[in-house]
């Protein structure tokens, strides 16, 4: 049993014993002590002062004077004020120290058949352009909160809506037809979602020299933009689309296949996959139905133009647009569509969509929606709001071909991996320090975006994410390579060698109660939808084991049940670290 839950036990029957009052086990705050005081958890006894009828300081030594009488547990205690720490004693802590290395898997719930069914979604691209600095953010978070998730019992199903349809994908098409002279993947070199971001940036270009010119004519700007043909020509390539048009239907799936082969090596490369894809091209006639269901029945209204609005001002909110005047869905349409569908497929018990903070009004309007068309699902839908990512720069713009590319951005983090690690891998095979660079790298990318609380931007800076020594993903893998090198050193020794008389010293101790945290870390990461928790635990584990490695011997450690301690101390930490850093997609080198 967790020594919280033992202490917190304890307190409560000491208070019934002492006052005579009865006090529920978990109303105890029970919270590690203070790295400035003596002791490895600290109660808070300020709530049982009317009890005692006594101050802070006095109630807290009776309650810890009781506990080490009482509770085979604690050894010690000393009080500051209202707060009481308490010490553990060793043998404790070598009892919890061989209840984790007996559990293969601690820390992690088994995922079984009647859990809860959560379906996390993210990704969410549009098939106009390659995956960029803000698409991994997405991806990593949404892998990530999946895995954790996982690893907390639930069962969880990981899907992508991908915008397959639409303006943006029309504007692409149609410069491919007058500009691209048919060109592909395989004649230009390059894969197929990079080449269809060409066209869109090409398209734009075009598009602003058109209002430029008409601009220069005299015309206002919305006058110019009313009578762009390059726009008018896009708008009709969109209703062909949607009326079937076959020409137009064959172009539109010829360069969406280049562009999912394109993401698909993305992602592979990113390390995230999918249980199951939707298409909006699939969904939208599915949300265009039911907004007219909901006109029908009085839910929306229809303005002169034949627009299709929902009023949300009862709700606090303003008036929706659902449907164009030309009959074309918007994309809260395609999400209504897309939620009915998935809660068709699947038995879902909760609904996460990962999408930035940017969207945090649609998806307020997106509950309320499904919630008025009868959904009872619909107000339970849970949007986990991120952050952007920022550049020293400014912001990312697509159209204007100015984004930080998902792939140039791997290609970079793993080139600044070879050179960071040059001197490091230069007694290892090419082929193998290729591999640790690929996995430096992206384990670098991952951690610098996932160690944030994910509703905070964040500035990007793949340089300080290499570094070998901060708060950074290589600095928790070469502490794990550091551990690997250790225990092959000393394989024969920890198959055979027993600690059962070791006497752990406060930093052991304080290293195996680290340790034994990881439960309670993946279960509020979970609760709390974040990543950090995880990944900051992780640094906070690498860290106390590096000022214990420093401090003191391993192998020359000459007492052979404290050399096994040790060792077994190690190989936990290192298994541990793996398990967490496995929650945020990374991978650890056995050597570096």
């Amino acid at each position: 049993m967790k020594i919280e839950k033992i202490v917190a036990q304890g307190v409560a029957d000491a208070v019934k014993d002492l006052y005579g009052v009865e006090v529920d086990p978990a109303s105890v705050q029970v919270q590690q002590t203070k790295k400035e005081f003596e002791g490895h958890v600290t109660v808070v006894v300020f709530p049982y002062l009317k009890a005692s009828h006594k101050g802070p300081e006095p109630t807290a030594v009776e309650i810890g004077e009781w506990l080490v009488k009482n509770v085979e547990a604690v050894e010690k205690f000393n009080a500051v004020k209202g707060f009481l720490n308490l010490s553990i004693s060793a043998d404790f802590w070598l009892d919890m120290l061989r209840h984790i290395e007996e559990n293969e898997n601690y820390g992690i719930t088994p995922v079984s058949d009647d859990a809860e069914l959560v379906m996390v979604e993210y990704s969410s691209p549009n098939t106009n352009k390659p995956l960029h600095l803000g698409h991994v953010r997405n991806n990593l978070l949404g892998f990530s909160l999946a895995e954790i998730l996982k690893a907390n019992g639930k069962r969880v199903v990981k899907t992508n809506i991908v915008n397959d349809r639409g303006i943006h994908i029309c504007k692409s098409m149609l410069a491919w037809q007058k500009w691209g002279d048919g060109i592909t993947p395989e004649k230009a070199g390059k894969k197929g979602d990079h080449l269809i971001g060409d066209f869109y940036v090409l398209f734009d270009k075009h598009y602003k020299d058109e209002l430029a010119q008409l601009k220069a004519q005299g015309m206002s700007d919305e006058e110019a933009e009313a009578a762009s043909t390059l726009m008018q020509e896009a708008r009709e390539l969109l209703r062909r689309w949607e009326k079937g048009d076959e020409e137009v239907r064959n172009l539109w799936k010829m360069m969406n296949e280049w562009v999912y082969a394109g993401f698909d090596e993305t992602y592979k490369r990113l390390g995230v996959d999918f249980d199951k894809i939707y298409y909006e091209s699939d969904t939208y006639l599915e949300g265009k139905d039911l907004v007219l269901g909901g006109l029908e029945k009085g839910i929306m209204y229809r303005k002169e133009d034949g627009s299709v609005w929902a009023d949300l001002t009862p709700d606090g909110l303003d008036h929706k647009l659902l449907l164009r005047s030309d009959g074309t869905s918007v994309y809260m349409t395609q999400d209504i569509g897309t939620a009915k569908l998935r809660f068709q497929d699947y038995p879902i018990d909760k609904m996460i969509y990962v999408v930035g903070n940017e969207q945090n009004y649609h998806f307020q309007v997106l509950a309320l929606l499904l919630d008025k068309l009868g959904f009872r699902w619909g107000k339970d839908l849970t949007h986990f709001s991120y952050g952007m990512v920022e550049l020293p720069n400014g912001k990312m713009k697509s159209r204007e071909g100015t984004v930080v590319d998902a792939d140039d951005l791997m290609d970079t983090m793993i080139e600044n991996a070879v050179a960071a690690s040059a001197d490091r891998f230069k007694d290892i095979p090419a082929d193998e320090a290729k591999e640790i660079s690929r996995k430096v790298g992206l384990g670098a990318l991952k951690y610098f975006l996932l160690k944030v609380d994910p509703r905070k931007n964040i500035l990007f800076n793949p340089e300080e994410s290499i570094d070998f020594n901060g708060n950074t993903g290589p600095f928790l893998q070469y502490t794990y390579a550091r551990i690997r090198s250790v225990c092959r050193r000393a394989e024969e020794e920890l198959k055979s060698c027993s600690f059962a008389d070791a006497k752990p010293n406060e930093k052991e101790q304080v290293l195996i109660q680290k340790i034994a945290d990881f439960p309670a870390i993946v279960a509020e990461a979970g609760r709390n939808y974040s990543p950090a928790v995880i990944a900051n635990y992780c640094y906070d584990l690498a860290k106390e084991y590096n000022q214990f490695y420093h401090d003191y011997p391993m192998l020359k450690e000459e007492d052979a049940a404290t050399r096994c301690l040790r060792l077994n101390l190690s190989q936990l930490t290192a298994r541990t670290l793996k398990q967490g850093v496995a929650l945020l997609g990374m991978e650890m080198p056995e050597r570096m």
